[in-house]
């Protein structure tokens, strides 16, 4: 087995995408990690907004839960429809292009793209920040963590879909099950203490209040808490991933998904409230995580807490994971439609879209390396994307019921008319909240990505227009003019020059003499060439030598062919490089690498009249 056999798995065949598609069990760590780890840091988010009311702003905690709750109740409902709608997937997207236009799509897959990109960035500093709260004496290297764990989760993914969604579910196993006791255990010692439990462990004191609970406060906590929601939409984008039939397969994970999440929101906002734990400080050696102090104050600092610790942090850190399965989808998508590189949608050695693999890790780690990994700092940019996401899809799926006219169609509109208008309020209000804190990124870079898109729409656009085909036209053919460069006379030129004289009878040598040039060509033009060819009765080629006073060799090149093919507006130019191929890479940089810049230089500077065509001689 290769090394790259062993890193990434053995190459599939295409005949085996079916056994890369995965079930519900290992639907929710695949396209639910992402909704699920927000349950550690959409509560946090919120109560670190609430830090300066102090004590009386844990007040506040479960109300903004139960508003964040209610709304991802109207998504869920949405979202199932959706799946039902458009069991191809592609989500908003899909959703948005139907029945909204091109430039609703557009912004939606903008927006999406957006929001898995800083997912990712967010879910690792998320779970680096859990261990740091665990191991204080980590946080020096708190960023080379995190693209230690990008890495890694880039290389997971490039093995396949099915192969990270199995890998995941032990951790997220473990994840559910322990903060689902800790809630359970929490809310039972809760109610037998009368509703003032006893903390195991003291969570960290809170300071006093420096201001009061306003309406400004309020609305940025909400906006910050909303981040609990995103991922929500990713079993939509992906149901194709999902075994035959996708759509109960894929209805199933969202609802198990939903379900969860909103028992651990709520549970957690109710204990936080019961044993008066707040956010602490991100990025300073005071800094605990509101988890930490919860699985603490209920369950002290014991085995239990050390499992708990480790399933969070691989969890949170594993979120990123949804991002992997559905941006690489979602560009596919749109390069299908034309709107990105074709590229995007041509499938790697394990089935996989591993161009949009490697951009989504790219652009993750210059997130991480700009905000040094800190989930406090990244956090401000988030929600945005996704909810003006929800928003475009529920308002195409309002769009799409219109047009059906179907028993149940009006229920349906209602509900999803409800849902866009919910989230279209929330995305003024996150977007207003949060514009100096950092979302005035995501506001500009939102519209700059669909400007992007349009301009690769138009270009391939006129590709196919330039391009329509037609009829074979046989008028005015004629040879065309042949030109070869040869710098000296070897078995390389030679080469190339009997491949020009089978092509045309018009053949051009092209000799570049400087004054310091001690292999001229035109000395030995006449025995090595002309002769040869009377004698066989072919017609000679004609020598042009160039002076070169200043020793350049490539721009005289290129001079003489554009002024040939100005001169001949009829014909076919062709440019033949005699090309030294070496045998082993480090050779490469033994040769001068000429007729690699003069193709290059062509193939700006010309038109398609200009050939090029590359004669290869191997080195034995």
């Amino acid at each position: 087995m290769s090394l790259i056999d062993a890193i990434l798995g053995r190459r599939l065949a295409s005949d085996e995408a079916g056994g890369q598609r995965i079930g519900t069990a290992a639907g929710v760590p695949t396209f639910g990690l992402d909704a699920l780890s927000s349950a550690a840091y959409g509560p946090e988010a919120a109560l670190t907004v609430l830090l300066p009311l102090g004590a009386a702003g844990l007040t506040f905690i479960l109300p903004i839960t139960v508003a964040i709750a209610i709304l991802l109740g109207i998504i869920y409902i949405s979202y199932r429809q959706t799946i039902a709608a458009y069991p191809g997937g592609g989500g908003s997207y899909t959703v948005a292009r139907a029945n909204l236009g091109t430039n609703a799509s557009l912004l939606a897959a903008a927006a999406l793209m957006t929001d898995y990109v800083l997912n990712v960035a967010v879910g690792i500093s998320a779970g680096i920040g859990a261990l740091i709260s665990a191991v204080p004496a980590l946080q020096p290297y708190t960023l080379m963590l995190c693209m230690v764990v990008l890495t890694l989760l880039t290389f997971v993914n490039m093995r396949g879909v099915g192969e990270a969604g199995t890998l995941f579910m032990l951790p997220t196993c473990a994840f559910i099950l322990t903060l689902g006791a800790v809630v359970v255990w929490g809310v039972m010692a809760t109610i037998s203490s009368g509703g003032h439990p006893h903390p195991v462990v003291s969570p960290a004191h809170l300071a006093k209040a420096t201001e009061a609970a306003g309406a400004w406060v309020l609305l940025r906590a909400f906006a910050s808490g909303c981040t609990a929601m995103t991922g929500v939409e990713a079993v939509s984008n992906g149901v194709q991933a999902f075994r035959e039939p996708v759509v109960p397969a894929a209805r199933r994970t969202l609802t198990i998904i939903i379900v969860i999440l909103m028992v651990l929101l709520l549970g957690i906002a109710y204990l936080a409230h019961a044993y008066h734990i707040g956010a602490t400080e991100p990025g300073t050696s005071q800094y605990q995580s509101v988890l930490s102090q919860l699985i603490g104050a209920v369950a002290g600092r014991g085995i239990f807490y050390g499992v708990s610790i480790v399933s969070i942090l691989l969890v949170l850190c594993l979120s990123a994971n949804t991002s992997f399965a559905d941006f690489p989808r979602l560009c596919r998508a749109v390069a299908e439609d034309g709107y990105l590189p074709r590229s995007f949608g041509t499938q790697g050695r394990r089935l996989v879209y591993s161009e949009g693999i490697w951009l989504l890790a790219i652009l993750s780690g210059v997130l991480l390396l700009v905000f040094d990994g800190v989930t406090d700092r990244l956090i401000p940019l988030f929600a945005v994307g996704a909810f003006l996401a929800f928003t475009l899809s529920q308002s195409g799926m309002v769009a799409h019921w219109w047009k059906r006219k179907e028993r149940g169609a009006r229920a349906s509109m209602a509900v999803n008319g409800l849902g866009a208008t919910a989230t279209a309020v929330t995305v003024v209000v996150v977007a207003t909240v949060k514009f100096m804190a950092g979302a005035w990124i995501v506001v500009i870079l939102v519209p700059s990505l669909v400007a992007v898109m349009l301009a690769v729409g138009r270009h391939y656009r006129r590709i196919d227009r330039e391009n329509a085909p037609g009829n074979l036209k046989l008028d005015n053919l004629q040879e065309p003019i042949v030109i070869v460069p040869i710098i000296e006379w070897t078995s390389i030129a030679e080469n190339a020059l009997r491949l020009a004289m089978t092509l045309s009878r018009e053949v051009e040598v092209l000799h570049i003499e400087s004054e310091d040039s001690g292999n001229s060509l035109k000395r030995v033009w006449a025995s090595r060439v002309e002769g040869p060819a009377r004698a066989a009765k072919e017609t000679v080629p004609r020598l042009t030598v160039l002076k070169s006073p200043f020793r350049f060799v490539v721009q005289p090149i290129i001079d003489h062919v554009l002024e040939i093919e100005r001169q001949s507006p009829d014909r076919t130019i062709a440019v033949l490089l005699p090309e030294l191929v070496e045998r082993h890479w480090y050779q490469y940089f033994l040769h001068n690498q000429r007729a690699e810049t003069i193709a290059a230089r062509l193939l700006t500077q010309g038109t398609h009249r200009i050939v090029i065509v590359k004669v290869p001689w191997y080195l034995r």
